[in-house]
């Protein structure tokens, strides 16, 4: 019997997955990935700002201190998040993202569940400026959700940002 290949996209988020395994927040587990032409050319997770002490490192996670619910206020928290890092790592190697795929695969670390793993609206509006034809998401029920970048463009051009469908948080 011939064992059941996974899907291009199952594969890249199974990376994705295990990219998430580096990450330093205490709430989260998230790791990015960007492929182009089918070749792995970035991946981050949610960590601090090099040669900067993580949530880890201190011991204590500041949002929670400061009581800011998931999804809101990012400016005092420690970490960049894994879609930002994953585009500043490939602006370090000098790659281009135009038309490439990102993948993010996401976890709550307090259970350990699959969450949603949909970008904020500031990693959305980078990677709609990185020209990624695709984003493939975790979702909490298992599988994936594959949105077309051109669709959020679109949706964002007949609505607002704050009528998005798809919010993390």
């Amino acid at each position: 019997m011939i064992p059941k290949r996974s899907s291009k996209d199952e594969y890249y988020l199974n990376i994705a997955r295990e990219v998430a395994q580096r990450s330093t927040c205490l709430r989260r587990s998230i790791g990015a990935l960007i492929i182009k032409d089918d070749q792995i050319i970035s991946t981050g997770y949610v960590g601090a700002p090099r040669k900067t002490k993580s949530s880890t490192e201190h011991g204590f996670c500041l949002r929670d201190k400061l009581n800011i619910p998931h999804g809101q206020r990012y400016e005092p928290c420690r970490s960049v998040h894994a879609e930002q890092n994953a585009i500043i790592n490939a602006a370090r190697a000098g790659v281009s993202l135009l038309g490439g795929d990102m993948y993010i695969f996401g976890s709550d670390l307090a259970t350990g569940k699959t969450i949603n793993a949909f970008p904020c609206f500031i990693c959305k509006k980078m990677i709609i400026n990185c020209s990624l034809d695709r984003v493939i998401c975790s979702i909490k029920e298992g599988g994936m959700n594959i949105f077309r970048i051109k669709d959020w463009i679109k949706d964002w051009q007949i609505e607002d940002i704050v009528d998005d469908k798809h919010q993390y948080g």
